[in-house]
């Protein structure tokens, strides 16, 4: 499949993922997806385009001119599964499957550049950020508003790659992600945000249900708005 008017937004990407493997790097779909998806026109016009071989790395590639940047798949919608298990177990199997089902399809997931120390890595192992994605995002805001954040380093190690949307707004129309900012553009958190500083994640019962409750809110609106570009794209093709 070579078509992005073919894109199932409800695929699971285990359901071709081996047995054991991370859909992120063994999931043929969800490369393909990430590559039909992401490959269009930047704020500026210039040409976005991601290129795959027939190995499983590089992932993807971007290349302009002498700008070469590989780009990996991270999944961007979290139960914190084994950071909160005594949180994680106390929900119903169906709950927690029907999470998982919504989490690994298209909505969740995005792609980063990646290298040693690459944003991947450090949004996940950061005492101020691990995982949250709403918490990454206002990472990348603060980079495009030229502010600080406990990834300031990793960012400025990977601005050839961010500078090349222009803006945040450009950042989350290209990649889709206005469902997870206001009418302002400022990011929907899940939790009270007190910039930055642990603890990070729900710390009882309720609010960890609320939290789990309002990401798969955001992840299904980003289902509508993939799916709602997918078709404007099928039209203009």
């Amino acid at each position: 499949m070579d078509d992005i008017c073919e894109i199932d937004v409800d695929y699971n990407f285990f359901d071709d993922t081996p047995a054991g493997k991370d859909p992120d790097s063994h999931s043929p779909t969800l490369r393909r997806y990430h590559k039909l998806l992401w490959s269009k026109p930047l704020p500026d016009g210039r040409p976005f385009e991601l290129h795959s071989g027939l190995s499983l790395a590089p992932y993807l590639v971007y290349k302009s001119g002498d700008t070469r940047i590989v780009l990996g798949s991270d999944t961007i919608a979290t139960r914190h599964r084994r950071k909160l298990h005594h949180l994680f177990t106390q929900l119903s199997d169906e709950v927690n499957d029907a999470f998982l089902r919504r989490s690994y399809t298209i909505c969740g997931f995005m792609i980063f550049p990646v290298s040693q120390g690459s944003l991947n890595q450090n949004r996940g192992k950061h005492r101020r950020i691990l995982d949250r994605w709403d918490l990454t995002l206002e990472v990348i805001r603060r980079f495009y508003e030229g502010g600080t954040s406990p990834l300031s380093t990793t960012m400025d190690r990977y601005a050839n790659f961010f500078e090349l949307f222009g803006s945040f707004d450009g950042y989350i129309d290209h990649f889709i992600l206005r469902d997870f900012v206001d009418e302002h553009g400022a990011v929907r958190f899940l939790l009270p945000f007190n910039d930055f500083e642990p603890p990070v994640l729900p710390s009882d019962l309720p609010t960890y249900k609320r939290y789990r409750r309002d990401s798969l809110k955001l992840f299904k609106a980003r289902r509508r708005s993939i799916l709602d570009e997918i078709k404007r794209r099928c039209v203009l093709d």
